[in-house]
């Protein structure tokens, strides 16, 4: 063969295997803030203020927070990863109490507790902003776990939620979990008492929220729940399971919670055993979403994490810190991306055209005008704009027709405009191509 022949067929294969990649990356996202708005709790169901619909929440955790197996993937890159390429449309902050770097009990960290607290508290904002600007919702919880009462540092916690729900009360996104997984023989009456004097000082500021309550023996007794509950509107209970370890005797307590009317949401779970790792059961895993998703309740898996067992989402020592792709999922991540693009019916609906003839004009007041050609079956347009011009910072517009004005824009600054089609596509949408960038600068 001449070498002309072999560069030839080297190209030839380059441009395939992009062209099989640019196929891959699929955009799409399961029902966000926009669809639902704020939520609510109406019987068993998490429900949207908007319009009454069972609201389902696809989420993920991160691991803890506390540690370089969790915080480095609460940024907006990761969150979109999540949003984009695996239909999640909710994610879960675990900050753990007690262990090291810990909020109430830092351990053998080097930093002062109160700078232990400041960084916490620092990443949970930048956590709690990456999932607003992307039209996610998102779990800020408090993770009890080693110290197991949540009474034990009732007034930390109390000082806490006072600080976050004043600070995020006009949001339409943030969801609170008072206690993670209560256990060592913590009654409900204990963690009762705890959630009588933790709910009023959310309320307070944040009077709709929905408050997440921990449930004894790490979160698994809604059966125990259930027969003295709280008497506060907009709470939920919490379950939590590892499929491995946790079948058909926990699926009953589950099915008598919902039998007595209690709400339930599955802030944590897991394909393998209840200590994080071990063997992934994926057909007891079937059995628990099925039964979830016949129920209407939303669930969150543990853990987006690289860390070295089996239950993390990520390959262990994967370097990525988002824009993954199905090399860098491990076996549990690529089996719950999976069901979630499944169960969200993301998958189900053919990708919508590319937004052709894209205009832009000057309009007074420091406004904008954007119009553009209708693309055929599109139920709406996502417009994004920023003054970068790799769209650093954006801000996100759904859009029904083919026009829109943009306003309160920066005087005198220039601003990047592109847009694309979505199609609905059972819980979300699936997007289409981009459009090309426009510029445009405002004149005053």
């Amino acid at each position: 063969m001449s070498l002309h022949n072999i560069k030839y067929r080297l190209c030839l294969m380059v441009v395939m295997l992009a062209a099989v990649f640019s196929l891959s990356v699929v955009h799409a996202s399961a029902a966000g803030v926009s669809d639902y708005g704020t939520l609510k709790v109406s019987g068993t169901k998490l429900v949207s203020s908007k319009t009454g619909e069972n609201a389902k929440l696809f989420g993920v955790s991160t691991h803890g927070i506390n540690w370089d197996v969790g915080y480095p993937y609460i940024s907006k890159e990761a969150f979109s990863t999540l949003k984009d390429n695996y239909g999640v449309n909710a994610v879960r902050l675990a900050m753990y109490t007690t262990e090291y770097f810990g909020y109430c009990d830092k351990a053998g960290a080097n930093e002062s507790q109160s700078q232990v607290q400041s960084t916490l508290k620092e990443r949970i904002d930048t956590g709690v902003k990456a999932a607003t600007e992307l039209d996610m919702y998102v779990i800020i919880d408090w993770h009890v776990l080693n110290d197991q009462n949540p009474n034990k540092y009732k007034k930390e916690a109390k000082a806490f939620f006072k600080e976050m729900s004043k600070k995020y009360s006009e949001n339409d996104n943030v969801l609170y979990e008072i206690c993670n997984e209560p256990n060592g023989g913590t009654s409900w009456s204990d963690i009762k008492k705890y959630a009588e004097d933790v709910i009023p000082v959310i309320r307070e500021n944040d009077p709709d929220a929905v408050i997440i309550v921990g449930t004894p023996t790490w979160s698994q007794d809604v059966d125990i729940a259930a027969d003295n509950p709280l008497k506060f509107d907009n709470v939920m209970y919490t379950l939590h399971f590892y499929a491995s370890t946790h079948k058909d005797s926990y699926r009953d307590k589950l099915k008598t919670a919902i039998s007595k009317g209690l709400p339930v949401l599955v802030t944590e779970y897991g394909l393998s055993e209840a200590s994080g790792d071990g063997n992934i059961d994926t057909a007891e895993a079937k059995k628990w979403l099925d039964m979830l998703d016949e129920n209407g309740i939303s669930y969150f898996a543990w853990s987006l994490s690289n860390k070295a067992e089996s239950s993390a989402l990520l390959k262990a020592g994967t370097g990525k810190k988002s824009g993954w792709g199905n090399s860098d999922l491990s076996k549990a991540g690529k089996w719950v991306f999976n069901q979630y693009k499944k169960r969200n019916g993301i998958n189900s609906v053919s990708l919508p055209g590319k937004v052709s003839g894209l205009k832009v004009k000057n309009k007074k007041g420091r406004k904008l005008y954007l119009s553009w050609a209708p693309v055929s079956e599109a139920n709406g347009y996502q417009v994004v704009y920023s003054t970068g011009k790799k769209f650093g910072r954006s801000k996100k517009k759904l859009v029904k027709g083919t026009s829109v004005t943009i306003s309160k824009l920066k005087k005198k600054k220039t601003y990047y405009v592109k847009l694309r089609a979505y199609k609905k596509a059972g819980t979300g949408k699936r997007f289409g191509k981009y459009s090309a960038v426009k510029k445009i600068k405002i004149k005053k």
